[in-house]
């Protein structure tokens, strides 16, 4: 099973500042409750955002790292204490109608890293697909 893709009329820029804009990560990213704080720098790499996972009141604080950000690429580190951390990688291309939004998410740390690609995939392929759609809404409509 490959990344999860999802196609939308937001061009590319309107997409990319949406993602530029740590304070919208809650609005996009599924489990995400709420954000704290967001290094001045971010998406640039080393730069994080420190948020809230789970819903209240039952909140665990923890961050999601850049290692990398270029044009039309973001490669995440979240973490999410007790569960470990996940590396994602999200791209977006620019298409004829807009973009296409390719997101893939493998598990860092154990104990869900032990579980093969294909299934980690499988597991998360509805959470990115609903991630990415409402990436695209904040970004079809002028969010960033």
């Amino acid at each position: 099973m490959p990344a999860v893709t999802y196609e939308t009329s937001a061009t590319p820029a309107q997409v990319w500042s949406v993602l530029s804009n740590g304070w919208l990560y809650s609005s996009w990213v599924v489990g995400t409750s709420r954000i704290r704080d967001v290094d001045p720098e971010w998406p640039r790499a080393g730069a994080r955002i420190h948020h809230s996972v789970g819903a209240w009141p039952v909140l665990l604080d923890d961050e999601t790292r850049s290692l990398e950000s270029s044009a039309g690429h973001l490669e995440l580190s979240a973490h999410a204490w007790p569960f470990g951390s996940a590396r994602i990688a999200l791209t977006v291309e620019k298409t004829d109608g807009g973009s296409r939004l390719v997101m893939d998410e493998h598990a860092e740390t154990p104990p869900f890293a032990w579980a093969p690609d294909e299934v980690q995939r499988i597991a998360m392929a509805p959470r990115l697909r609903e991630c990415l759609h409402r990436l695209a809404l904040l970004a079809e409509n002028g969010a960033g």
